[in-house]
């Protein structure tokens, strides 16, 4: 078996993503708790592996890679040999990249903002936050009126890379409810065989 290692923090959800996917994948890992609150993320032995000290990081033998979205691509080409997770097909493949730049950018604007802020008491602009994910969430529900996954008709990284923070959305005080089309989106993943959810937090635990 490979020799991986999975740097993470288990109330993020970039770490979530690639744990979840590793999961997916049924591939054993060693799991490694970074402690954010105690700094562990900027010391020099692991800015050696992350220059930017964010989790997660990824450890194979030789390879060392970071940023979640990054780590997505890398497992699904290595370890998935139907290719089903990221598919050869070039087209299918930028419809693919689409949304993991939406997972990067939205979605870390919008509703990891906004939990960012009640979870970890973050200063960022809390309204600001929450009417960006209530932008992305209205656009996004109706996408998926007639789909069960954000490409093709199977579950790509793309759903693996939006997950966890929609999903925890409400924990930022962005709730779900007015959109069902999302709420049935979670729950395909959620039956996936493999699926590990991420802990649940409540407002101003960590803060």
């Amino acid at each position: 078996m490979s020799n991986l290692t999975l740097y993470r923090f288990t109330l993020s959800g970039h770490s979530h993503r690639a744990e979840l996917f590793t999961s997916l994948l049924n591939l054993d890992v060693n799991m490694v708790d970074v402690a954010l609150q105690n700094g562990a993320q900027k010391q020099d032995d692991f800015l050696n592996m992350n220059i930017f000290g964010q989790v997660p990081v990824l450890k194979h033998n030789d390879d060392v890679i970071n940023d979640s979205n990054a780590i997505l691509m890398y497992l699904a080409q290595k370890f998935d040999a139907n290719r089903t997770w990221y598919p050869e097909d070039i087209t299918v493949q930028a419809h693919i990249q689409r949304w993991l730049s939406v997972a990067a950018g939205l979605v870390a604007s919008g509703p990891c903002s906004a939990r960012l802020v009640t979870v970890f008491g973050a200063e960022l602009d809390h309204q600001n936050a929450i009417n960006i994910a209530h932008t992305l969430f209205k656009t996004t529900d109706a996408y998926l009126q007639n789909r069960e996954y954000l490409v093709g008709t199977q579950p790509t990284i793309a759903d693996i890379a939006n997950f966890s923070y929609i999903a925890h959305a409400p924990e930022g005080g962005v709730s779900l409810e007015q959109y069902p089309n999302i709420l049935r989106w979670l729950n395909n993943v959620r039956k996936l065989d493999g699926f590990i959810a991420m802990p649940e937090t409540k407002a101003g635990l960590l803060a």
